[in-house]
């Protein structure tokens, strides 16, 4: 087996790490001062759709370019472009001169730049990766979120005591170091020639086409997208408009306890993916330990408000472990199944047709929580979920089961 840590693993790594930091961040920032300056469910809700809108359209057009030209310059612009981003919310926090219409705007522009970095990253990581080790560098690649989620509670404490405009400086501080050390990249792609540089207008239309004739042609990356699918809609959409408002809402809970049990979530992600980069799962049970996942997730995700606090947190360190585990056998075996030259446009179309389900759930689920009780819609669609599982991916297994169990 070749080495994994070489100089560009490395350094993407690195540059993940602190981005993420600031991510992270950003994330609990934002979504504070929607909830505060509006005090609705829908309002964040609406946010939060508009924040993912971009992805329905922006990774195919993304993908088509990222197919012909360099990734790494791409990711190291964007993080550069974040920077200045939250440098400039810093500066109208500081004088006053925001309000909710203009984070509607900022939520479609970071959307945007999310969306692009989001395709370019997941096209350009593989290509960093030594024979022989995907899950074990997807086991890394999981553990990330769940260190720099660790800011979370941290940005409550520092919301609480000064202020959330300082959280906007290490944001854009964060970004742009990332930024730098991407720029250190060895740029030699070997996706890019001469004639990929000629890129055409004409030519997107038959670049897009191919990404779904593509999906279309490979059944098993057909079913897999499909039930990402219609997890975005049932189960991530209805967790994330539904769950803060929810905690926000109720005296015995509040901002700070959500962050504990996105905490607990958290490290239940990190105890996960250092298991996966410690331990081999045998290829020939992928399958069904995804399943079971699956399975345990949507059952979890749907009682767990319903439970005392120390439960809450006891599950949700559960649901990051399964999580992890989900997230490493999907991205690691579709990855190493699609071809170098059409990653950028498969990403691409996973991307629109998941982030398709999760703004139309952010819509639904945001306008039911207004009338009815956000723990009986996230029961019932995570309940969904579960049935959903049985039909697209255990009913589809001829397909699913030898993407899931291959060598890698």
């Amino acid at each position: 087996m070749e080495k994994l840590w070489n100089k560009n693993f490395t350094i993407i790594t690195l540059g993940t790490v602190i981005s993420m930091l600031g991510n992270a961040v950003s994330s609990f920032a934002l979504a504070v001062l929607i909830l505060e300056l509006t005090n609705s469910s829908f309002a964040f809700a609406i946010y939060l759709a508009l924040n993912s809108l971009p992805r329905l359209i922006i990774p195919m057009i993304a993908g088509t370019f990222l197919d012909r030209f360099s990734r790494v310059k791409v990711i190291y612009s964007l993080d550069f472009i974040l920077a200045f981003v939250f440098l400039f919310i810093f500066v109208g926090l500081t004088q006053n001169f925001l309000n909710y219409t203009t984070f509607m705007v900022l939520a479609l522009l970071i959307g945007s730049i999310d969306s692009i970095y989001a395709v370019a990253y997941d096209s350009l990581y593989p290509t960093f990766i030594s024979k022989g080790n995907f899950s074990k560098a997807y086991s890394i690649s999981s553990m990330i979120y769940p260190i720099a989620a660790l800011m979370t509670p941290v940005a409550a404490y520092v919301h609480e005591t000064i202020g959330l405009s300082t959280l906007f400086i290490f944001n854009a501080l964060a970004f742009f170091i990332a930024a730098l050390l991407e720029t250190r990249i060895d740029k030699d792609e070997a996706h890019i020639s001469e004639r990929t540089q000629k890129y055409q207008i004409q030519d997107f239309k038959k670049e897009y086409k191919a990404g779904f004739q593509y999906l279309l042609k490979h059944k098993g990356l057909l079913f897999i997208t499909l039930y990402f699918f219609c997890n975005s809609l049932f189960q991530s959409s209805v967790s994330q408009t539904l769950e803060m408002p929810y905690f926000k809402n109720m005296p015995s809970l509040g901002y700070q306890r959500f962050t504990f049990i996105s905490t607990a979530n958290v490290m239940g992600r990190f105890l996960g993916g250092f298991l996966h980069y410690r331990l081999v799962i045998p290829e020939k049970y992928k399958f069904n330990i995804a399943m079971c996942v699956y399975i345990i997730i949507s059952l979890l995700h749907a009682f767990y408000l319903y439970t005392p606090f120390t439960m809450m947190l006891m599950i949700n360190f559960m649901i990051g472990m399964f999580a992890v585990t989900s997230f490493n056998i999907r991205i690691s075996s579709t990855q190493a199944t699609v071809d170098n030259a059409m990653r950028g446009r498969f990403n691409g179309v996973f991307q629109t047709i998941t982030t398709s389900g999760l703004i139309l759930g952010q819509v639904l689920w945001g306008a039911l929580g207004e009338v009815m009780d956000p723990r009986l819609i996230i029961m019932v669609m995570n309940l969904v979920t579960l049935a959903l599982t049985f039909v697209v991916i255990y009913r589809q297994r001829e397909h699913v089961k030898p993407i899931y169990n291959q060598t890698i």
